[in-house]
């Protein structure tokens, strides 16, 4: 899954992974990640901090609370970048914390590494 709220993010990542023959969910903010999440469970999730609504932070805790979802390997794909928003990140129980700008190459190698460990 795929939450951010800037559209050619979104796009270069729904586009590398669906080439790559993923199934790829798409929400804009937490709010919808999370009526998303209430009736498909998706390996990972690449979700943005700073979002309209209900934002990463929000979204993974309501993530980590729930039974059905808490066991879902999160990365923060986020332009936050400071050492207090990355330890934020990692106590809040995100897996990887990825800062913008990114290189795919490495956001697939890390959700790799998240799914063979």
């Amino acid at each position: 899954m795929i939450v951010d709220d800037e559209p050619n993010i979104v796009m270069s990542l729904e586009y590398t992974f669906k080439k790559k023959d993923f199934d790829v969910y798409i929400a804009r903010d937490g709010e919808e990640a999370i009526e998303i999440l209430k009736s498909k469970i998706p390996d990972v999730i690449l979700l943005d901090i700073m979002m309209p609504n209900v934002d990463g932070y929000q979204t993974l805790q309501y993530i980590r609370e729930n039974s059905t979802t808490k066991n879902i390997k999160v990365i923060f794909l986020t332009a936050k970048n400071k050492a207090l928003d990355i330890e934020k990140g990692f106590t809040m129980g995100v897996d990887k914390y990825i800062t913008k700008p990114f290189s795919i190459k490495k956001i697939v190698a890390e959700i790799n590494e998240l799914m063979t460990s």
